[in-house]
C-alpha cells in the first residue's frame, strides 16, 4: 500500500526513473521539481550527490537551514509503494507574498506512469494531518485554471475555491477535517 516517507536514498533508482518520466513529458519547466532538476538533474545519478540531495530535503523544515532568499521552510514527503517512487508532496510552513498569491502551502507531483490511479487525491488528503501538526489550520492549494485533474483532486480533498489569480485557481482546505 502506498505511503508517505521522508526522502530516502533507498528510493534512488526508482526516483531517477520517475525524473526521466517527468523530463520526457516536458514537465520540468512547470514542475514542483524544477529547481531540483536544474541543480541536480545532471548529477543525481551519482550516489553521493543523491545522498546530499536527500539530506538537504530532510533539512528543509528547519528554520536555520540555509535556503534561497525568499524561500520558506517546507516539509517534503515522498509517496512510495515499497521502493517505488510514485510522487512527491511539499508542505510550505508559511506563505510569502508569491506563495500567498500563486504557489500556496502544498504542491504535489505524481510521476506520469502512476497518474489516474488516485495517488494525487490520496497524497493531498494524507498531507492534511501533517500540515495540521506543523501548525497550519488551513492550507492554500493552487492549480492552473486549465488543469482539470488537479482541480478535481483539490476539491475531493475538501478544497473551497476562493478566487482565480494569475492563471491559478486558489483553494483553501481545512486541516482538521
Amino acid at each position: 500500500m502506498p505511503q508517505f516517507i521522508a526522502p530516502d536514498t533507498r528510493i534512488h533508482v526508482s526516483f531517477l526513473d520517475a525524473m526521466k518520466e517527468f523530463t520526457e513529458e516536458g514537465a520540468g519547466e512547470r514542475s514542483l521539481l524544477l529547481h531540483e532538476m536544474e541543480e541536480f538533474g545532471g548529477t543525481w545519478h551519482r550516489p553521493e550527490v543523491f545522498a546530499a540531495y536527500v539530506a538537504r530535503l530532510n533539512a528543509e523544515p528547519l528554520e536555520e537551514t540555509p535556503r534561497i532568499e525568499g524561500w520558506v521552510p517546507n516539509t517534503t514527503l515522498w509517496y512510495v509503494e515499497g521502493e517505488t517512487f510514485l510522487g512527491r508532496l511539499a508542505i510550505r510552513h508559511r506563505l510569502n507574498p508569491f506563495l500567498r498569491e500563486l504557489g500556496g502551502h502544498i504542491g504535489y507531483a505524481v510521476r506520469p506512469t502512476a497518474r489516474r490511479q488516485g495517488h494525487a487525491t490520496a497524497m493531498l488528503t494524507a498531507s492534511l494531518p501533517v500540515a495540521r501538526a506543523i501548525g497550519l489550520e488551513s492550507v492554500l492549494v493552487t492549480c492552473d485554471t486549465t488543469n482539470l485533474p488537479s482541480r478535481k483532486v483539490i476539491e475531493a480533498a475538501g478544497g473551497v475555491l476562493e478566487d482565480q489569480r494569475g492563471g491559478k485557481l486558489r483553494y483553501w482546505i481545512r486541516t482538521d477535517g
